[in-house]
């Protein structure tokens, strides 16, 4: 999870910002911080993700992160998936200026101009990869098995493998998407493992499906 969130409750594992729920379960500071946060550390975070469109739906809502907590995402991800037709590369590529002027009046998302207009322009640049979005993501996927980082302080904001990524991409036409969005990107898609030493969820980033 890109940044640092407060940990709650009493079970804080001050080395590894591990907290031990009510059910027994070790789980990362932040995703113990809210139960919808729970829910998504425990069911969607590090877990493998692919398909155009799923990845264009995960960059698209991570580019509409930036400056605000993922938590206001979450919540208005259901008003999100509404508002761009569920996310569909070929739908959202084919938006004109009604469909801006639409998408800024609409309460359930994040009314930014900038970001709604890159939301189109990256579906349209989606459209033009000749092996697919799902392909040029994963080709920055590092091999599976690497170690699970110790604390918080150990998860690192941008690696080289994101960097290349955000280079690829903006080469390509797409916007809104830096090295460390990238690298938020990698981590919520599976592509890299960075569930805390001890959490108790397990994903095939680290070899094993859990």
């Amino acid at each position: 999870m890109r940044g640092r969130l407060s940990d709650t409750g009493p079970s804080l594992d001050a080395v590894t910002e591990l907290v031990i729920g009510a059910d027994g379960l070790a789980r990362c500071g932040w995703g113990a911080s809210t139960p919808d946060y729970a829910v998504y550390h425990d069911t969607e975070w590090g877990r493998p993700l692919h398909g155009d469109d799923a990845l264009y739906e995960r960059m698209t809502l991570e580019a509409f992160q930036s400056g605000l907590s993922w938590l206001t995402i979450l919540r208005k991800r259901p008003a999100f998936r509404a508002a761009f037709a569920g996310f569909r590369i070929d739908t959202v590529a084919g938006y004109g200026e009604a469909d801006v002027a639409r998408l800024l009046a609409d309460a359930g998302i994040v009314r930014n101009r900038a970001k709604i207009e890159a939301a189109i322009a990256n579906a349209r640049a989606a459209q033009d990869l000749p092996d697919g979005l799902s392909a040029l993501l994963w080709s920055f996927a590092p091999p599976p098995g690497r170690a699970r980082p110790g604390s918080a302080a150990a998860v690192p904001a941008l690696t080289d493998a994101s960097t290349a990524m955000a280079k690829a991409l903006k080469k390509r036409g797409f916007r809104f998407v830096g090295p460390t969005t990238a690298y938020a990107l990698m981590q919520a898609t599976g592509m890299v493992d960075d569930h805390l030493t001890g959490c108790h969820v397990v994903t095939s980033a680290t070899g094993v499906m859990g």
